[in-house]
């Protein structure tokens, strides 16, 4: 919801949220409710939600009852999925009713894809005819479409309005709009032709047509263009508010800031998860279960696993080459370490220029010039390094040396070129390129870390 409220007190820190929420619980111990309703509405409704979720079960619906109406359903839209389907249980009908009457259509739309079926079905029944249509017609797009996450819920003007008239329209209608600082324009068939800002209204004389203020070139998506992409038009422009369209360019919806940012963290909290290996989940660490846990990590271990058997088999199959030269064996983890350390540099980079729309797969041979120069680089540096180590402090032969030190090269070129290409490989067949991350580098590169090595071993030691 864009709308704040105002002059209230924002708290950052969790000590601060548990320190409110023990203050409540006194208050409710003494019954000061009083005390504990003024409490609440001096402070935002993020941090009421974070108070509600540390109160007893048994009180959080009698917190819940004391916030005035609107404040209750800022309040309940920033709940997670688990205490918003416990308030709905304990609601009578009419309490529900009040919340849901409240909402914007895209925070109903939210809801809805959070909850079961049983308490979806309680949901729509306290919704009109006319909402239902809507609130099904957004959950018919995609689920990583602009359509899924727009709103209806917007400030319609004609080019032929006066701004005298577009204020009257604004203060009739723009209550119950979830944004009324910038409004766009329509002809007679709804189609997008342009869009004008409070700032812009203000500063009109009454008198002035719309048309001779608006701005004609509007930058607007379609219902089906993927929301990852919508979020990193509001970071490129600084929009406050995108225009949705259909097909034919008629204006079916708004995405504002606010639900922008909840997929750019949304995104960046998959990311996060999936390069560590981790099955996304919407829940918080806190909140997931042990099983749940176990559920989303197990898959991509056992999968990682098995892949590692491959690393088995190359040792397994040059054990005799390991014989001959026991020396060999005591720097094979510092390969592995170092090519896997390295393509994770690369594919970090990548990724996060994959997400920002910074490099797409046009750039795929200048990136790989690049990483080529950066791991000569830094596979000289290294194997120089490594080279007066092992001479120094290890007493290897200089032939020992050598495989080594010129295996460390092969191996930081090989791992940034991983890095680096397979991701984008990734996103061009349609797939996630954080998949591409750290655990999957670090298992391919094991493996040709492996070949190179006893490949230029058996060259230089005849083995």
């Amino acid at each position: 919801m864009e709308e704040m409220m105002i002059l209230s007190t924002a708290f950052t820190d969790i000590n601060d949220i548990e320190e409110i929420s023990e203050k409540a619980n006194n208050l409710l111990e003494e019954k000061k409710l009083k005390d504990l309703r003024q409490l609440l509405c001096d402070i935002h409704p993020k941090d009421i939600a974070l108070v509600m979720e540390n109160l007893p079960e048994d009180k959080i619906l009698i917190v819940f009852r004391l916030l005035p109406k609107e404040l209750a359903a800022q309040t309940f839209v920033e709940m997670d999925s688990v205490m918003q389907k416990f308030l709905i249980d304990v609601f009578n009908d009419r309490e529900l009713e009040e919340v849901i009457d409240e909402l914007f259509v895209d925070d109903t739309v939210d809801l809805i894809e959070e909850m079961p079926a049983n308490v979806v079905t309680r949901i729509l029944a306290h919704t009109d005819s006319e909402m239902r249509g809507v609130i099904n017609q957004i959950l018919h797009y995609p689920k990583d479409s602009a359509g899924s996450i727009m709103t209806i819920e917007f400030v319609e003007l004609k080019a032929a309005m006066t701004i005298s008239e577009a204020f009257s329209k604004i203060r009739s209608t723009g209550v119950d709009k979830e944004t009324i600082y910038t409004c766009y324009v329509t002809d007679e068939k709804r189609k997008l032709i342009g869009l004008v800002t409070a700032k812009d209204l203000l500063l009109s004389e009454d008198d002035v047509l719309i048309e001779e203020i608006m701005e004609k070139n509007v930058i607007s998506v379609t219902t089906l263009e993927d929301k990852e992409n919508v979020a990193n038009i509001f970071s490129k422009y600084d929009f406050l508010a995108l225009p949705v369209v259909d097909n034919e360019n008629r204006l079916v919806g708004i995405i504002t800031v606010d639900d922008a940012m909840d997929v750019m963290t949304d995104e960046v909290n998959e990311d996060i998860e999936m390069m560590a290996a981790i099955t996304p989940t919407e829940k918080s660490y806190i909140k997931t279960g042990v099983f749940e846990t176990f559920r989303k990590r197990i898959p991509w271990l056992l999968l990682l696993m098995v892949s590692a058997t491959f690393t088995s088999k190359i040792l397994t199959h040059f054990e005799t080459a390991l014989a001959a030269q026991v020396a060999l064996t005591a720097f094979i983890p510092m390969l592995m370490d170092t090519g896997g350390n390295a393509g994770s540099q690369s594919s970090v980079t990548v990724i996060r220029g994959l997400s920002l729309g910074e490099i797409g797969m046009r750039d795929i041979f200048k990136i790989m010039g690049k990483e080529t120069v950066v791991a000569f680089f830094c596979g000289i540096t290294l194997a120089a390094v490594n080279f007066a180590k092992m001479m120094v402090i290890d007493h290897t032969s200089i032939k020992i040396a050598v495989v080594v030190c010129l295996t460390l090269i092969c191996v930081v070129l090989i791992s940034k070129l991983s890095g680096c290409v397979l991701p984008i490989f990734a996103k061009k067949i349609g797939f996630d390129p954080a998949v591409m991350a750290s655990p999957f580098i670090t298992t391919i590169v094991d493996t040709l870390a492996l070949l190179v090595y006893f490949k230029i071993a058996s060259l230089i030691l005849h083995i």
